[in-house]
């Protein structure tokens, strides 16, 4: 049995390395796209995403999200699990590819293509998210179960940490094979022609992992449970059983996310990533992959292994209650002397408390609101019951990414404004300049 729970915990857990690939990676191109396509002539800071631009490509995604739980799981009880996992595999994979062929004549309809694929994306990766949870309790005994889902969801911890490497690797191969100046020296020339594909050779490359997989996928029965209690099929599910176990024999084998496409601006603020006008485009790339996977490797990584190794032990309540408390405690920590933070000289205790509250949001509510709902719901209900609390954290992230996005386009009215007051000191026909 632990030889079967293990093969079954790789193999199932491993697309969710391309789940959290796929969406974190966003949050290391959008400022390369600003650059690349809302260059604005005569500007003192490099093109940025327009707030309405950057929500909805971050934002398009979680509703396809939403939508992906709430179908795949109500048909992942109906027709079983492994066909719906074989489905909803090769749209993220079809659609990772289709997200770097995003094409147009202009700005807008290359946002609008992304948009739509980047939709679609979230819309396997939505099935996915509950299904893994629901076929690893499925193959799981109940000693064990709770590290096993939760080893399940850890596997994005790989994928945050494959996404900033991968990043890295192409802005470093980039930067020496395309020499570019800085911003403030060259406005035009810091961003190469070239730079347009690194985003997306960085975002096909999401499709790799979910292609590797999807042969191993298609090998794996029906899970036990679903065929004995739901199909009425005890003598199929014991072969199915007995079948796996042979293959393993011979083989010898929410909260957080959302955060990680948001922290780029913190960095900037509190300095850690030097200011944008001092890079060029692909080292602005390089610079904030660095930062997010250092962040991953000391805190949120730790937070997830953590939780595998405890949760059998102390406990889903306790977790959850710990998590909850100490995330509380370092976000006030963080927030109320907020200033005190931005100040020269602060920097390794900020980037410190913001690291704890990553560790705690995954040794805490990220991992038990993964796992409960997975033990707690009959098989027939089982996938279902899971993609409906899963579908509201991701509706949560949507109301907190439009509330950003208003937020940063009242900040340019105001910025807008200033400006063009400015031009119309400096120039003699009152004309005011485009932020």
């Amino acid at each position: 049995m632990v030889s079967l729970q293990s093969n079954h915990n790789s193999w199932y857990g491993f697309p969710f390395f391309t789940d959290v690939y796929d969406l974190f990676c966003t949050s290391l191109v959008t400022k390369l796209l600003g650059r690349i396509y809302y260059h604005v002539d005569g500007s003192s800071k490099p093109g940025s995403l327009p707030p309405n631009v950057s929500a909805a490509i971050n934002g398009v995604a979680f509703c396809g999200i939403i939508a992906g739980q709430l179908f795949f799981e109500w048909i992942g009880d109906k027709i079983g699990r492994k066909k719906v996992y074989g489905i909803n595999l090769m749209i993220m994979s079809i659609c990772s590819i289709a997200s770097g062929l995003s094409f147009g004549r202009d700005p807008k309809t290359v946002m609008a293509t992304l948009c739509f694929f980047r939709f679609w994306l979230g819309f396997g990766i939505g099935g996915d998210y509950p299904l893994s949870a629901t076929i690893m309790s499925e193959y799981a005994n109940k000693n064990t179960r709770g590290a096993f889902i939760a080893a399940v969801f850890a596997i994005q911890g790989f994928g945050i940490l494959g996404g900033g490497i991968f990043a890295i690797i192409i802005s470093a191969v980039f930067q020496v094979c395309f020499k570019a100046p800085a911003y403030q020296v060259d406005p035009l020339g810091s961003t190469v022609p070239q730079a347009d594909y690194a985003w997306r050779i960085i975002l096909m490359a999401g499709s790799l992992p979910a292609l590797l997989t999807y042969y191993w996928r298609m090998k794996m029965p029906e899970t036990a449970r679903y065929t004995a209690l739901v199909g009425k099929n005890v003598k199929q599910a014991t072969a199915d059983m007995e079948k796996v176990m042979q293959v393993d024999i011979g083989t010898d084998q929410k909260e957080s996310l959302l955060q990680n496409l948001f922290q780029k601006d913190i960095f900037s603020a509190i300095g850690w990533i030097p200011a944008a006008k001092t890079m060029n485009a692909i080292e602005e790339v390089q610079k904030i992959a660095g930062a997010q996977t250092l962040i991953a490797l000391c805190s949120t990584m730790p937070g997830y292994w953590f939780t595998v190794f405890v949760i059998d032990r102390i406990g889903r309540f306790t977790i959850q209650l710990i998590g909850f408390t100490m995330m509380t405690v370092f976000m006030f920590a963080l927030a109320i002397p907020y200033h005190h933070w931005t100040l020269p000289g602060h920097l390794i205790e900020f980037v410190v408390l913001y690291s704890l509250t990553f560790f705690f949001a995954n040794f805490g509510p990220n991992a038990t609101t993964f796992v409960v709902p997975a033990e707690i719901f009959p098989a027939r209900l089982r996938s279902t019951c899971h993609g409906i609390p899963a579908a509201c954290g991701k509706l949560r992230a949507m109301v907190e990414s439009k509330g950003k996005s208003l937020k940063e386009m009242s900040r340019e009215n105001e910025d807008s404004t200033a400006e063009g007051a400015e031009v119309e000191n400096h120039s003699s026909d009152n004309r005011t300049l485009p932020v």
